[in-house]
Formats: C-alpha cells, structure tokens, sequence
C-alpha cells in the first residue's frame, strides 16, 4: 500500500477521537475520504490540509485566540536554537526543552509520543512552520516550546515542501481537548505572518524571540 495511503485507525490517532468518529465524518462526507472496496482509506496530505484548513477557520474567532496567553505557556529558557538537519534529531533536543517544564512529569514519555504522531502524520503546515503537538495524561497543563532552527530541516514533507525552520511545540493534559486546539490555531494562523516570522529566524536570543511572540 501507498506510504500515503492511512487507514481509519490512524486517522483516528492522529486526530485524538474514536475510529467510529471519523467513520461517520468520512460517510458524511465532512473528512476527505475514499472507499477501496468496503474499505475506507484516507491519503496523509489531504488530511493534513483538512486539519490545517479547520485550524485556520476555528482562528477566525476572535472569542477562541482571544484566551491564549502566550506569556502564561512560554518562557524564553524553553526558546532554543537549533542545528539539526532532521526532524527527528530537532524534535528530541526541543522536546527536551519542553520537557524542563513542571508541567511536564513525563519527559520521556512525552518525546516518544512526539515522534509517533510525526511518524504517522507530518505537523508541518506550510511557510517553513512545524506544530508538533500531544496530549497526555502525564502533563498538567498546556505548555510550550519554540525551536529556532539555524539550518533547513528539509525532512519534514511540509504540505507546501519548504523547509521547516520554526518548530512550535506543544503539550497539553488530556482534558484541555478545546484550549489545545485553541493554541493549535492561534499560533498556525499568527505565524502566517512573514514579518513575524522573519523576526523569530532573526532573533539574537531567546528573550529577543520571547518579545515577539509576546508582544
């Protein structure tokens, strides 16, 4: 089977809801979806652009990013520099990061479920922007990493394929399913702006990169 080709089950993984949930999503017609024989099958870019798509719409809402406090998830020890040339490599020493904060009572565990979700679905969205992203029942509360990278991590199969230069990471307890998905869409439609962006890839520190994403 085509290494693009994903079944219902890690769909339902990769989104965090039940396998009869996307089941009904795909009969409805509201996930894109195809049926090989009885089989429903699902290609990993078009649920990628579906996620990002939903992602960007739910940011539309300005009573939904109003609640993200960039300040009260992040602080500039946990905004680091990287020079690693594979997404694994980057997301292990970010994941590190992330997993200095108290929040965060598992960091093993948290940096294995890290690299299985990018295993089974690419959390680059575009624009050199990578999202990794989890929920567990080991974190307390969401919290946040940044990775600055120094070189093109050029592994990632963003959906646009550029490089990926800017990895916001993030980790949530297991109950925070809205704020999660509220932070997921603030920062995928924030960093859609070039002038922040470029800001970021040129920050002297981290306390320089810290501002910006505070301001």
């Amino acid at each position: 089977m085509d290494d693009n080709i994903v079944t219902i089950e890690e769909v339902a993984q990769y989104l965090r809801v039940s396998e009869r949930t996307v089941y009904e999503w795909a009969q409805r017609g509201e996930i894109p979806a195809g049926k090989i024989g009885t089989v429903w099958r699902f290609k990993k870019s078009e649920i990628e652009k579906w996620v990002n798509d939903r992602l960007t719409s739910r940011s539309k809402t300005s009573q939904e990013t109003a609640v993200v406090k960039v300040k009260n998830i992040l602080s500039p020890e946990r905004i680091i520099f990287l020079n690693r040339p594979t997404k694994h490599d980057a997301l292990v020493e970010l994941a590190e990061a992330l997993g200095s904060a108290p929040q965060v009572k598992n960091p093993q565990e948290l940096c294995v479920e890290l690299l299985r979700r990018e295993e089974l679905m690419s959390t680059a969205i575009g624009r050199g922007i990578a999202i990794p992203h989890a929920r567990l029942a080991s974190v307390t509360d969401l919290v946040m990493a940044v990775g600055i990278s120094r070189t093109d991590i050029m592994d990632f199969q963003a959906i646009d394929d550029s490089p990926v230069r800017l990895l916001i990471m993030i980790a949530a307890a297991y109950n925070q399913h809205s704020y999660y998905l509220q932070t997921l869409s603030y920062f995928s439609t924030r960093l859609k702006n070039p002038e922040l962006r470029d800001a970021l890839l040129s920050a002297a520190s981290p306390l320089a990169a810290y501002n910006q994403l505070v301001a």
